[in-house]
């Protein structure tokens, strides 16, 4: 039997979650293990599968599910399985190509991103899963279309598991054998392959339990129903997967640039061991980014289909009214996000990491995670709106910008230069997102919301800093990530508090907003009002 619409809503939300922060946890400990130079190759040769991976599979499961369901409306139970089977044969073709320009072209690829002996068996390592991953996304989409997630919810979250738990403890046990960092990143890369491979048995598994579950043969033909070509259903598939394609690219597309930029221009200025050290310690802020950047990309997914709703019944305004509302939402998260993570940049880097190399440009890269949540919601609400194409572009105007600010200013800020590239990149293209929106109708207008919200954050910068010397003081001859790791927790704890008050007590949010919320209302307010944090 199919879920509803909202409860597969939500098993698909809680999965997606799972696996975002299983996905950017593990880079902590994995860092401890291998060192910077071990983040290096990591991060080197990820960004370059992920994008090849968000080109080739990004958005195809909704894509083919929308598909699948039509179908199905049409009681074409052999044209739904068609889909599938013709959308696993296309995908695996064009993983094909994907992995033999990966495995055969390692060597050169290695030696553009600057460090041939390092990368080459990486880049072939991972390559393999692009055989693999199409076929699971041709699946997940075939299950999606007839409304049942949980094939794709328990797959993504076994594959993303798998995939953590092959990396650290390859890398861990290659490590202890003594293989040298080397073959430990490699063992590590292996689990995209492993983690693809669950998944695709994890889908199979159903699909048997589905296939016995069936009493009887389908009553429908693929003769009975109106026949489409396969060119016609793959440029149907391909047009509804591009814009979620486009969205998923965002991040892996600015890491890629730096894979081929930021180690090159060190090379030539520090020497090429040195390097890689610094290119491993400017990915530490990776992780962080994608911490911070877990709710705005809920909320570009969701804000997609909820725009396009409120268009569907013709009103505009509601539809307006939503994207004003994701707006606010994601600058209520995202700035204080940013702010406090920059302030705590240095004792975050030691609790984590275990020194305090790269801090400044730590703090810098952390000021780029609001313009990338605003980035994504406002691709989102564009997205909604039908202009598909527009937030491609300035994707692409920002990548381009990101690879000349490298270029320009490494040689002289050294990864400090690619810590401000990325905030002035993210910065552009967010800009050229919101003149769009502007366009058509759709900002804060004169409301006083960002006035209001800059004074609760600046006040929550002061009492994050003053917490964060007081605590540092206090506990200084502790171990010395001990000292950090309660500096840390006592500075966002204390930020945590004054920016609730501050965006009640400044009437950032208010008790009428809440009410918008029945639920929230319920839970959160008596909360609220128990920590006086809001007044009658």
């Amino acid at each position: 039997m199919s879920q509803s619409f909202i409860k597969g809503a939500a098993i698909l939300g809680f999965a997606t979650l799972f696996c975002k922060i299983l996905g950017a946890a593990y880079r902590i400990p994995y860092q401890n293990i291998t060192g910077n130079e071990g983040m290096f190759i990591y991060q080197q040769v990820y960004p370059l599968y992920s994008t090849l991976l968000a080109i080739a599979t990004a958005g195809l499961p909704v894509a083919i599910s929308k598909i699948v369901s039509e179908r199905l409306a049409r009681e074409d139970e052999l044209g739904a399985k068609k889909v599938m089977k013709f959308s696993m044969v296309t995908l695996f073709i064009i993983g094909s190509v994907f992995f033999c320009l990966l495995f055969f072209g390692a060597g050169k690829l290695a030696g553009w991103m600057g460090n041939r002996e390092l990368l080459t068996l990486p880049i072939q390592t991972v390559s393999f899963a692009l055989l693999l991953v199409p076929i699971a996304a041709a699946i997940r989409g075939y299950f999606q279309g007839r409304q049942n997630m949980f094939p794709t919810a328990i797959s993504q979250s076994i594959e993303q598991f798998t995939r953590v738990c092959t990396i650290l403890f390859l890398s861990w046990y290659l490590m202890d054998l003594g293989l040298g960092i080397l073959y430990a990143s490699a063992g590590a890369i292996f689990g995209a392959v492993t983690g693809a491979s669950a998944a695709i048995i994890v889908l199979l598994v159903y699909l048997i339990k589905e296939r016995k579950m069936k009493l009887e043969e389908p009553s429908s033909s693929l003769h009975d129903q109106p026949k489409e070509s396969y060119g016609k259903m793959m440029k149907k598939i391909l047009l509804l997967s591009f814009p979620i394609c486009m969205g998923s690219l965002v991040i892996p597309l600015f890491s890629l640039v730096d894979a081929f930029t930021v180690a090159n221009v060190l090379t030539e200025k520090i020497g090429s061991q040195a390097a890689v050290v610094y290119k491993g310690v400017f990915d530490r802020g990776q992780p962080l980014i994608q911490f911070a950047a877990f709710f705005a990309t809920s909320l570009s997914l969701s804000i997609v289909p909820a725009i396009a709703e409120a268009r569907a019944k013709q009103n505009e305004q509601e539809a307006k009214d939503r994207a004003r509302l994701a707006i606010r939402i994601t600058w209520l998260t995202g700035l204080p996000a940013a702010i406090g993570l920059s302030v705590i940049a240095m004792p975050t880097n030691i609790m984590l990491f275990k020194d305090d190399l790269g801090s400044d440009a730590l703090a810098i890269v952390a000021l780029s995670v609001i313009f990338l949540t605003l980035n994504m919601t406002s691709t989102g609400i564009l997205q909604g709106f039908g202009k598909v194409y527009l937030p491609a572009i300035t994707l692409i105007i920002g990548a381009v910008i990101k690879w000349i600010g490298n270029l320009l200013l490494i040689p002289w800020f050294d990864i400090k230069g690619a810590a401000i590239a990325t905030v002035v990149s993210y910065a552009i293209a967010t800009f050229f997102n919101f003149l769009a929106l502007r366009k058509i109708d759709v900002s804060l207008k004169s409301s006083g919301f960002l006035k209001k919200l800059v004074v609760a954050v600046s006040l929550m910068t002061g009492a994050t800093y003053v917490t964060m010397e007081s605590v540092q003081w206090f506990v200084q001859g502790l171990p010395l990530r001990l000292e950090m790791t309660v500096t840390v927790l006592c500075s966002i704890a204390v930020a945590i508090y004054v920016f609730i008050w501050a965006i009640f007590r400044f009437k950032v949010v208010t008790l009428m907003d809440l009410e918008q919320l029945p639920s929230l209302k319920k839970r959160i307010v008596p909360i609220l009002y128990k920590w006086r944090l809001l007044r009658s």
